[in-house]
């Protein structure tokens, strides 16, 4: 494909092909009978028969059995019978680590190849009840601890947009796929990026809610950082999986609240008029591949045009603070859980998974859970105290443009020009799973020098979540990039 010059949008295809069609048009034009469940459907499927060799998104489709639930969809419609179900007839790609009862359970591990599932995954659960039609399970790495996805089981998952570039990691298969038109809407999980990260390599947009918004699968729910979220490739699709997720749930202490009420539509998105805005380009000294910066400014300044009050702040962190406090965290809890699930069976790990759980351990070593909790406490104020004032702060999503596919990248990360220990400094993202009750959205920024998407972050107040998808919204409007798709 030809490579757009760096901030600059390639042009909007002629013709949106129906793979493409977004999620919240296609629900009106089933409830008008304009279009089937089985039409869109197929689609998908003869989509991925063209396009899922090139960018492997897929860990296993269900086809045959969707088709079944598309067509029931279709007869619900055709009755007039389709009643509030807010998914009814929409195919859902979710990661594999969101289990499906009877289907494999491995999180890309070769030693739990055999692992079945006994029961759905809340989130997957919400999406079933909600209508949702799960034709297709997406790849990760494993354990989904890495910022690229490709693994011994499932091998490179690549980017729709450059072949040879990763769609980043954990959820890279959802990014990818959505990407390539292989679904309108996917499941996402994030505990330090890997909802947002794939959002912005792929040019979608991805939801890390706050912790315990929605709910997760125990053990592990418990762990403050983490979250699982929908990624589409509009803020209102995202807006729509994320209020099916969203809510209490019995099995998930930490859950909370109702269904989702969050807009899907804001009628006055192209006004930013009244929106006070924080831009913050480095959250401290986090260096910027120039196009990320570039494209990052170039948002802030539409909405500045638009009427917002943008003012450029900064804030105190050093890339190695927060790469210090995420690892003593991991070290007392994700860690841990890791070695125990692997015990045995290390020596068919992937290096990259060897080498997180060796530096947790070390973090782990070093500094006590209560030196991590101080920590993490310190950078929460600093947030806040930043933020004070504003109705949302506006950060890159990544510094790095883009990541090689079939990298692991364990000897660090390079971007613009200095070198970097771990990966993790090379994004922004894991500084908002510290102050893990701020929502973030990550919505497209623009495209880099390789043809790779590049992204921002939208970081809200605590559990003010219509903030941050007012901004993604007005950003959508002033800022389109509907109707781009790579060129497979």
């Amino acid at each position: 494909m030809s490579t757009p010059a760096t901030g600059e949008l390639p042009a909007p295809a002629q013709g949106q092909p129906l793979h493409y069609l977004d999620a919240v048009t296609a629900l009106k034009l089933f409830r008008s009978r304009e279009l089937s469940p089985v039409e869109l459907l197929q689609s998908m499927i003869d989509r991925a028969a063209s396009a899922n060799d090139s960018v492997n998104a897929f860990t296993e489709t269900m086809f045959d059995d969707a088709m079944v639930q598309a067509r029931s969809a279709e007869a619900e419609y055709l009755r007039g019978s389709a009643g509030r179900r807010s998914l009814l007839g929409l195919p859902v790609a979710t990661k594999e680590k969101h289990a499906l009862a009877g289907r494999s359970f491995s999180q890309g591990l070769l030693a739990q190849a055999g692992a079945v599932a006994t029961a759905d995954h809340p989130v997957v659960e919400r999406i079933r009840a909600a209508g949702g039609i799960v034709h297709a399970r997406t790849t990760s790495p494993e354990f989904s601890c890495a910022t690229v996805t490709h693994s011994p089981m499932w091998g490179v998952t690549r980017n729709p947009w450059n072949l040879e570039r990763s769609p980043g990691g954990s959820s890279g298969g959802a990014g990818a796929a959505l990407a390539a038109g292989l679904a309108p809407l996917a499941t996402a999980s994030d505990i330090a990026g890997s909802t947002r990260l794939p959002a912005a390599f792929t040019g979608t947009v991805g939801y890390k809610a706050p912790y315990g918004r929605i709910p997760g699968l125990a053990p592990l729910s418990v762990d403050w950082y983490r979250g699982d979220g929908p990624m589409a490739r509009t803020v209102a699709d995202t807006a729509l999986l994320a209020n099916v997720m969203s809510g209490r749930h019995p099995g998930d202490h930490s859950s909370f609240g109702g269904p989702g009420t969050l807009p899907l539509e804001f009628d006055d998105a192209g006004n930013a008029a009244g929106l006070r805005v924080a831009l913050c380009l480095r959250l401290g000294d986090y260096p910027l591949d120039p196009a990320v910066e570039a494209n990052t400014r170039a948002v802030a300044e539409t909405l500045q045009a638009a009427g917002a009050v943008v003012e450029e702040v900064e804030l105190p962190w050093t890339t190695a603070e927060i790469r210090d406090t995420i690892f003593t965290h991991f070290g007392h809890i994700l860690g841990p859980a890791m070695e125990e699930a692997t015990a045995g069976t290390e020596d068919s790990l992937a290096s990259y998974t060897r080498r997180f759980m060796a530096d947790a351990r070390v973090a782990a070593e070093r500094r006590t859970l209560v030196e991590g909790l101080a920590a993490e406490a310190k950078i929460q104020s600093e947030l806040a105290d930043v933020m004070d004032g504003f109705d949302v702060l506006l950060c890159p999503t990544s510094g790095a443009g883009s990541l090689a596919a079939d990298a692991e990248y364990l000897d660090g990360i390079e971007v613009a020009g200095s070198r970097l220990q771990h990966y993790w400094e090379g994004h922004l993202t894991a500084p908002f799973n510290i102050a893990n009750r701020c929502p973030v959205l990550a919505v497209p920024s623009g495209f880099g020098a390789d043809g790779v998407p590049t992204g921002v972050q939208i970081v809200g107040h605590p559990f003010a979540e219509e903030s941050v998808f007012r901004v993604g919204a007005a950003i959508e409007v002033l800022r389109p990039w509907a109707g781009r798709y790579p060129q497979l």
